[in-house]
């Protein structure tokens, strides 16, 4: 059977089910940051292909880390940073 030319993508899988993740913790910033914008937004469902269960987890991670001031809530719009992460020091965890 041929490809429907209407198609021009395959479908998107979810980078954490393929992980095998069961949690996301709000201090594991090497997973939240495949879902947040070089602005630091949380990306949507349909654009990085995450499951209804990972987006979730990872959107209550995203804003408990605002809270407790591991991601910004707000970036200058004149200074958009190239990689976000690049400037976060990461946690020392014994």
């Amino acid at each position: 059977m041929a490809a429907d030319p209407k198609k021009k993508y395959g479908k998107k899988r979810c980078k954490y089910c393929e992980m095998k993740v069961d949690f996301i913790g709000y201090k594991d910033l090497d997973l939240i940051k495949y879902s947040l914008s070089e602005r630091y937004k949380i990306m949507p469902r349909r654009l990085t292909g995450t499951c209804k269960k990972h987006q979730d987890m990872v959107t209550k991670a995203i804003k408990r880390a605002r809270q407790v001031a591991l991601i910004p809530y707000v970036v200058d719009r004149h200074r958009v940073i190239e990689n976000p992460f690049d400037a976060i020091k990461p946690l020392k965890t014994k």
